[in-house]
């Protein structure tokens, strides 16, 4: 009945990769599902590149790099990356509800992350990567009860795996993001980040990035 009624909002439109900022280069992929790719924003700029690139951008010359799609899951982005060519300094991940929706478990969840972070720091040659948690689904306006707490419950045991995974990789830094109980935040959909739940995320995102130089 959920997948029925969803409002099924576009990709943003804009450019997905490019150069902005002034300082030392800094090479960024962001890698994932629709919320890398930025659901619930009307441009790229609205969304989370546009938000991290403008937020590097004052420190860093960025060349940066969106490879993310709507439904992706772990294993999806995963193969997607292994036809990209060329290093990178910085990666960020977002991924996770499909895995949750998809009936992925802990341990699938745990070892595909592990081979993606494997080819993001040992192929893609990123120096640093970091990953967004599984978000707390139960949160998710567009997901009724008792929906919404069963695929919370899955949510946070995916995360607990991520997690234990991150650590395991010293180049990796796990983001747990916990925004505020404020509408503003979410999608018309119910389901999306809002742009300005995008730009508290990039926030969190680039203090990480800047706080490992």
């Amino acid at each position: 009945m959920v997948r029925r009624n969803a409002q099924l909002l576009p990709e943003p439109i804009g450019p997905r990769e490019g150069r902005d900022g002034r300082g030392p280069r800094l090479r960024l992929l962001i890698a994932g599902d629709s919320s890398a790719a930025g659901v619930g924003a009307g441009t790229q700029k609205q969304a989370l590149s546009g938000h991290l690139v403008q937020q590097l951008g004052r420190h860093y010359s960025v060349e940066w790099r969106l490879e993310a799609s709507t439904g992706h899951t772990t294993r999806d982005t995963l193969e997607r990356l292994q036809q990209v060519r060329g290093t990178f300094d910085v990666a960020v991940t977002a991924l996770g509800v499909n895995d949750v929706t998809r009936a992925t478990s802990r341990a699938q969840f745990a070892a595909r992350q592990g081979e993606l972070l494997r080819h993001l720091t040992e192929t893609l040659g990123a120096r640093r990567v970091v990953v967004t948690g599984v978000p707390p689904m139960h949160r998710f306006p567009a997901l009724p009860q008792p929906l919404a707490w069963v695929l919370g419950r899955q949510a946070a045991r995916l995360d607990e795996g991520l997690q234990e995974v991150a650590a395991r990789f010293p180049q990796v830094h796990h983001l747990a993001l916990y925004l505020p109980e404020d509408p503003a935040l979410a999608a018309p959909d119910g389901y999306h980040p809002s742009p300005r739940a995008y730009a508290l995320w990039a926030e969190a995102v680039a203090r990480i990035i800047r706080d490992q130089d």
